[in-house]
């Protein structure tokens, strides 16, 4: 848990204890901007709350403890603020070496190239530590900003799932990118 990825201008990092307020002040600042995107939230309603980003900062931490996923939070270089969140979900070992790639990026640092940045970073740690053959993301198609993200980072176009995932109370169809550590390891060479 004491891993910390950094890259020309961010750190990224597992989330902390005292993360929280400023997660959630993220998440806050950023709720339209990701409505489009996200699952509806269940449980304590569809806004976020101290007590949501608490359990998701705690789930986080256990998870990174079981191999089980990956979390980590990012900031420009010496800004306080968070500006996203990027995780390595759903590992599965034995003969997938598989994790599934999720990110989102604070509306007012997109299209300046810090997601792609930290993919790039995670994808290393994927690849390097964590020992992992494959990530793969699921995007929806008319997502172009996250499509551009993956194919910049060398991500291929595996095809579409249909009615793939429910994204705000819909089912949608996704596009299937993955990168594999030979990819990885050809495209660094």
């Amino acid at each position: 848990m004491r891993t910390v990825l950094v890259t020309e201008r961010l750190p990224l990092r597992p989330p902390r204890a005292s993360d929280v307020a400023g997660y959630l002040a993220a998440l806050r600042r950023n709720e339209a901007h990701l409505r489009p995107w996200s699952p509806l939230r269940v449980g304590d309603g569809r806004r976020v709350t101290l007590a949501t980003v608490s359990r998701d900062v705690a789930v986080a931490r256990a998870s990174w403890r079981r191999d089980e996923a990956y979390t980590f939070l990012f900031w420009q270089r010496d800004e306080p603020d968070v500006v996203g969140r990027l995780t390595l979900g759903r590992v599965i070992r034995g003969p997938f070496q598989n994790a599934f790639l999720g990110y989102w990026v604070d509306a007012a640092a997109q299209g300046k190239g810090m997601m792609t940045e930290a993919v790039r970073a995670a994808v290393s740690f994927a690849f390097g530590p964590l020992g992992l053959h494959r990530v793969q993301a699921s995007i929806m198609p008319r997502n172009l900003a996250s499509v551009r993200v993956v194919t910049k980072a060398g991500f291929r176009n595996e095809g579409r799932s249909a009615r793939y995932l429910q994204i705000a109370g819909k089912w949608e169809d996704h596009d299937i990118f993955a990168l594999t550590r030979e990819d990885w390891s050809e495209a660094a060479g």
